[in-house]
């Protein structure tokens, strides 16, 4: 076997059309937790030929704000993986890829009760394409099932769940990773959405709306940030 130091994913990279709107959703949908911005709308833009040439893009595109958000994970203190936001403007947007098109196609969600997970997700503003059905083939089971939903923004979202054991798992020398149970998760922080919602002057976010802190987070140093409430620095 090849040796390597990869331990898995840290985060997930999303260009949205407006990073509080994104934001919003991630929150509502998952119980996001918003943790730094690394390009605050009113510091930047970030543009010209090294922002172009490290990230591929064409002349003239700029960064307006990039955001890092987590997952929920095994507790307020051990997030899950970050999903960071891009909000661009210049010469090239194209719309979100579908799952027939190359490239990094949809993200895939584990939901203990996918039911539940899909109501929030579309309460919080996604669109359902199908109603959950049966995961097929190799994942199926009794209670193994899936759905597939659209973003706000248009990319490819997946919710799946697989309590039972799977088909596949019968000859394999290894598993899949799973996220830890719900239940065994310690209760996760709360605070309000007016204390913990990075301000951003130019788009600021919703008044009040929960949103759950990593206490890791809360107690210890924030980065220095001008726009971060003098209650939590």
């Amino acid at each position: 076997m090849t040796a390597t130091s990869v331990r898995g994913i840290d985060h997930i990279g999303v260009t949205v059309p407006d990073l509080e709107t994104a934001t919003l959703f991630l929150t509502r949908a998952f119980g996001a937790v918003v943790l730094y911005d690394t390009l605050r709308r009113h510091d930047g833009p970030r543009g010209g030929p090294d922002v172009e040439r490290r990230l591929g893009v064409p002349a003239g595109t700029q960064q307006l704000a990039i955001r890092m958000l987590a997952l929920p994970g095994e507790g307020p203190a051990v997030e899950g993986p970050g999903i960071e936001l891009f909000e661009f403007q210049g010469p090239r947007r194209e719309p979100p890829v579908l799952p027939c098109d190359f490239g990094w196609q949809h993200v895939a969600l584990y939901a203990d009760d996918l039911d539940a997970a899909v109501r929030d997700c579309v309460a919080a503003g996604a669109t359902l394409l199908a109603g959950p059905r049966p995961l097929p083939g190799p994942e199926a089971g009794e209670r193994n099932r899936f759905a597939y939903l659209r973003t706000p923004w248009g990319s490819t979202l997946e919710l799946l769940t697989y309590p039972d054991p799977q088909p596949w798992e019968r000859a394999a020398t290894r598993h899949r990773a799973r996220p830890a149970p719900a239940a065994a998760r310690p209760p996760a922080a709360t605070t309000d959405a007016a204390e913990s919602w990075p301000t951003d002057p130019d788009r600021p976010g919703p008044a009040r709306s929960p949103a759950r802190v990593p206490a890791a987070a809360a107690a210890g140093p924030w980065p220095a940030d001008p726009d971060r409430p003098a209650s939590l620095s």
